[in-house]
């Protein structure tokens, strides 16, 4: 392996991290191990560490070791969604417990918080993360997770990692951090302090559109993992051999699609924020964004996120995504193909997004055919 904590260090990672020769034919790709069961020995035992796929399969085991070693954690558990990795993490909690999230946070696991964890009667504060002081604020007696988000979706809000994970050790709180945009090619809450790390894995570690998944990464003696593995296996939220097959396919390009992604978003932000037809761009690359200079201390780059609002309102904004040919109208992101996403119609009525704002998840074609395309579409 190259130097750790090195560019060339990930890249190898990426390709080799949790891949073996499988044993009996000497194939360099591991098998789709579809399997429901495993076979005892005589004497009852498992001899080959195997018990059944809801608890265990190797496809399922070498994506953990993969992502588990890339974010530099102790341990990983993967997950049927991000959302279901999301959840783990809510329900490791206890009745009463009070959690601190960002106010521009995932409106997925918004609503999960909102409309299905209430049964466990969570208490939420809702605060700006972009203000250390206010995370500080918030802490309660019984606060026990503190959630970041950084990048936020969809405004690219940037939380200091550092200071926050300080904040929380200091009180003795958990701190969790939603990785998905960044990917541990870009940056490793984990080593800024951080307890658990969650992605969902469909996005940029599976980076084709064809898988779904999630993961929860642990640091060094988090005791709360325990009871997410736990939730993972008697949950049954546990995603299937192929998707897991899927997903350790995508990663071995991940740190080669991430600097892709990340050169063409800039260009993008760039040629948007120069627009006379666009209001405001956000996007943690340039140097007017707010949260850049904490960004650039905490990430080997800024993604392939970005997020701007038109002139013209909603209208003008329904007009682009109609207009374009390149990108691709649809809600997602994290993929080979550029999506563009009207984020409030998707989020409902409660949406506090503004109405005349577009998110895009920029892929990896050419720069140039793309800005075209967004030319063209104004």
């Amino acid at each position: 392996m190259a130097k750790e904590n090195d560019e060339e260090s990930m890249e190898t990672l990426s390709v080799h991290a949790g891949r073996k020769v499988e044993e009996s034919t000497g194939a360099i790709k591991s098998p789709i191990n579809l399997s429901t069961t495993f076979e005892r020995a005589e004497d009852g035992s498992y001899p080959k560490g195997y018990i059944y796929s809801r608890n265990n399969n190797p496809n399922r085991e070498s994506l953990e070791e993969c992502i588990k070693l890339l974010e530099r954690g102790e341990r990983c558990a993967a997950f049927s969604s991000g959302t279901a990795a999301a959840m783990a993490v809510f329900q490791s909690l206890s009745t009463g417990d009070h959690i601190i999230c960002p106010e521009d946070m995932y409106h997925g696991i918004k609503k999960q918080i909102d409309d299905i964890m209430k049964r466990w009667d969570l208490e939420v504060s809702y605060i700006d993360f972009t203000d250390t002081e206010e995370v500080k604020e918030g802490i309660r007696d019984n606060t026990e997770l503190i959630w970041i988000e950084t990048p936020s979706n969809p405004l690219l809000k940037v939380t200091d990692i550092k200071r926050t994970a300080m904040v929380a050790k200091k009180h003795d709180i958990i701190s969790a951090c939603d990785n998905t945009w960044s990917t541990p090619i870009l940056q490793r809450p984990l080593e800024l302090g951080c307890d658990l790390v969650v992605h969902s894995t469909t996005k940029y570690f599976g980076g084709h559109s064809d898988a779904v998944g999630g993961a929860v990464v642990a640091n060094k003696n988090v005791d709360i993992f325990d009871e997410i593995r736990n939730i993972q296996v008697e949950g049954g939220a546990c995603p299937s051999p192929f998707d897991c097959w899927l997903i350790s396919r995508g990663i071995r390009t991940l740190t080669l699609r991430m600097k892709k992604h990340s050169k063409n978003a800039m260009n993008i932000a760039e040629f948007l924020q120069n627009h006379s037809e666009v209001e405001k761009v956000y996007y943690p690359g340039l140097k007017t964004h707010p949260g850049h200079e904490i960004a650039k201390e905490q990430m080997n780059s800024f993604g392939g996120m970005l997020s701007f609002q038109l002139k013209g309102g909603k209208d003008k904004a329904f007009d682009v995504t109609s207009d374009v040919e390149i990108f691709t109208r649809a809600t997602s992101l994290g993929s080979v193909e550029s999506l563009i996403d009207h984020r409030s119609s998707i989020e409902g009525e409660e949406s506090q997004t503004p109405k005349n704002l577009l998110r895009l998840s920029v892929g990896i074609e050419h720069a140039d055919d793309l800005i075209d395309d967004l030319r063209a579409a104004f």
